[in-house]
């Protein structure tokens, strides 16, 4: 069994899907293990670690995937990069389906089988194979540092012989693992921390790591999570609502970091263009939801911006601004995920169809789409 690790080809990705510690343990399962030189460097890993855990070092992509029956990436390949592993090899990477029907269905006639790391269900047996919480915590984490250093003042309060500096107010939206994680790290760096959610049971999360909760409490808002543990969209009126408390708890804010984000959707609009603008100058607001639009009406994608004084970052990839944590949480993901898919008899790539898992996460097999979602419509 062959499992290859070929660099990410876009530019902007630092992370890398497999490293030496779990290079070790694939090799443990019968596996021989190629990875791409180089594929490691953005993330601190050289090729001599992988050579001293076993692996072989390729001088090329198609070198790595020669025959290969299982290909791990951090994101989703194109056909053509797949080009040489083995028919019905198992792609496995972040697939970011929503939105990419076509290089699906390209995907698809290659004859490989592709699984989306990322529609891993939300049960206790899949925990550590859980890459949207192992890279969003490493994300919220990164936010706030971000924050901080574009902050133009100190975070927490000091008091000195020329004065008393005050502590600043962060603000955080969206209570997901990326948010409890940014509001755990503000409330280190010693900041007045505040966060909001339309899910009930992040109120208690928020209160427990000393920060106040903001909400609008009514029936909708005691029923807005569901039962896979993700926020509902809400009604127009609730947005209203809600949008005319933020409006008066924004404009006191020093940083506010947004992290709200809808399985498939385009990111909710949180913060207005005239919300944002009356936040003092110097103020900070960093969007993790840059990629799918923004929860901030002014954000850009991948750029700085500056409006009226305040500072909009639009986050992209923050998970890979600590590429080597992150890509070795990430890499542990898709071990875990990988173990299920051996046998252990024989020591080759098995994998039961009918797997709670499997069924999940599969997006094609025998050159078609499988997931409904994203299978062409007749």
């Amino acid at each position: 069994m062959r499992i290859a690790v070929p660099a990410e080809s876009d530019k902007n990705e630092t992370r890398v899907a497999a490293t030496p510690e779990t290079v070790k343990k694939f090799k443990n399962l019968g596996a021989e293990v190629v990875v791409q030189s180089g594929a490691g460097a953005a993330s601190g890993f050289a090729d001599a670690d992988y050579a001293a855990a076993g692996a072989a070092i390729a001088d090329s992509a198609a070198g790595a995937l020669d025959n290969a029956e299982i290909v791990l990436r951090v994101r989703r390949p194109s056909a053509a990069e797949v080009a040489g592993a083995a028919r019905g090899a198992a792609v496995i990477s972040i697939a970011d389906p929503f939105g990419h029907e076509k290089e699906l269905q390209e995907l698809a006639a290659s004859g490989v089988a592709a699984f989306a790391m990322e529609l891993m269900p939300r049960i206790t047996r899949a925990q550590v194979m859980d890459v949207l919480s192992s890279q969003a915590n490493i994300a919220g984490y990164r936010a706030v540092i971000d924050a901080a250093a574009d902050y133009g003042r100190a975070i927490p309060m000091m008091m000195t012989a020329a004065g008393t500096v005050p502590a600043a107010k962060i603000f955080v939206m969206g209570v997901g693992v990326a948010g409890l994680q940014a509001i755990a790290t503000a409330r280190r760096l010693g900041a007045i921390v505040s966060a909001t959610d339309v899910r009930p049971a992040t109120k208690e999360q928020v209160e427990s790591l000393g920060a106040k909760f903001i909400a609008v409490e009514n029936d909708e808002f005691r029923q807005a999570e569901t039962a896979g543990g993700y926020a509902k969209e809400m009604s127009p009126e609730y947005r209203q609502a809600q949008a005319e408390l933020v409006a008066a708890h924004i404009a006191k804010q020093d940083i506010v970091i947004t992290t709200a984000l809808i399985p498939g959707r385009p990111a909710p609009r949180l913060i207005s263009a005239a919300m944002a603008r009356s936040m003092r100058a110097g103020s900070v607001i960093i969007d993790l939801a840059a990629e799918r639009g923004g929860n901030c009406e002014l954000t850009r994608p991948g750029e700085t911006t500056i409006d009226s004084g305040v500072k909009i970052v639009g986050a992209v990839n923050l998970a890979g601004r600590l590429p080597a944590t992150a890509s070795s949480l990430y890499a542990k993901n898709l071990l875990a995920f990988v173990e299920t898919l051996i046998s252990k008899e024989t020591r080759s790539l098995a994998i039961d169809w009918e797997d709670e898992l499997v069924k999940a996460t599969a997006l094609t097999r025998d050159g078609a789409v499988i997931d409904p979602r994203f299978a062409p419509k007749a």
